[in-house]
């Protein structure tokens, strides 16, 4: 669907969640076909579990949930980025805004 290689990857396509106003990355997820095409028909982020094999919606039980604002493909097809504008106070199943806020190496 609209060019995405989601059989490159088990089925799976990795997608990076970031904050359409200000940025910053908040989170890495995966989408199978069915999880993408929920994510366009409702306009909520919705995700592939590996771990529970299931889709679900991000937010579901935490109530901090993703609206989608744009949606981008890199050149390959086999990832997505999509914007969004984030309802709710944190991402990062820690509390956190971003699921990136520890820094592993500041420069070379």
């Amino acid at each position: 669907m609209n060019g995405i290689k989601f059989q490159k990857n088990d089925n799976l396509t990795p997608v990076i969640i970031q904050d359409r106003e200000k940025k910053d990355v908040l989170m890495l997820g995966y989408m199978n076909d069915k999880a993408f095409r929920k994510t366009l028909k409702t306009g909520w982020v919705y995700f592939w579990s590996r771990k529970r094999k299931k889709i679900w919606m991000k937010g579901e039980e935490s109530g901090n949930k993703l609206k989608v604002k744009q949606v981008f493909i890199d050149c390959d097809g086999d990832t997505l980025l999509i914007q969004v504008e984030l309802f709710g106070k944190a991402v990062c199943h820690t509390g956190s805004k971003s699921c990136f806020q520890n820094m592993l190496l500041k420069r070379f």
